[in-house]
Formats: structure tokens, C-alpha cells, sequence
């Protein structure tokens, strides 16, 4: 059995930039996000709340808290040759722990 002090934080997949898709920088992100310890991310819609997770406690080196989900249906269309949808997507809410922040928008 390896000493946990010795034990590497495994690295990031493949897999974890399927997951987690691209930030969401927006008004309500903004205010939700204003202590630095919620980051809003659109990710895969089949992904779990436990797949989101260690997605991003492996991808950015964080402890995360907890995990929040919202899904959302894509807009309807009008169009003149008829109407059609918009994609949907799949936001998550992720809090991280007491002391760790990710720079979504650094060297922006």
C-alpha cells in the first residue's frame, strides 16, 4: 500500500475535457461567482454530478465542495421555411472548497 504523502494527484484525461465543455461568463455567473468560490461551467449533458467532480478537481488541482446542475432545452425557432430548436444544454454550478479559486479569465 503507498504512503499518501507520496501519492500524486492522478492527471487529468481525455475523458475530463469531454466532461467539462467551456465557461459560462455571463451576468448571473458573475454575481454568483463574485466570492470566488463558484465557477459556472457548461458541460456534457450525460455527464454526472460525480463525473463533473473529479473532472474538475483533476483538470484544475482544486478541492471541490459541491455540484449543481441545471438542463436546459434549447429555444424554439421560427424560421420562414418552417421552425426548428436550438441545442440544448447542461450548466454546472461548481463550489469550490474554502480556499481554493480558479481564474477562468485570466490573460483575458
Amino acid at each position: 500500500m503507498a504512503n499518501k504523502k507520496n501519492q500524486k494527484a492522478p492527471a487529468a484525461s481525455v475523458n475530463d475535457y469531454a466532461v467539462l465543455l467551456s465557461p459560462v461568463i455571463s451576468e448571473k455567473g458573475a454575481l454568483v461567482g463574485e466570492s470566488g468560490r463558484v465557477v459556472t461551467l457548461r458541460v456534457d449533458p450525460r455527464a454526472t454530478k460525480e463525473d463533473i467532480r473529479g473532472a474538475v478537481e483533476r483538470v484544475f488541482s482544486v478541492k471541490v465542495d459541491g455540484v449543481r446542475t441545471c438542463t436546459f432545452q434549447g429555444k424554439l425557432k421560427r424560421t420562414a421555411r418552417g421552425s426548428g430548436r436550438r441545442a440544448g444544454y447542461k450548466k454546472a454550478y461548481v463550489t469550490l472548497a474554502q480556499g481554493s479559486k480558479i481564474d477562468l479569465v485570466e490573460g483575458l
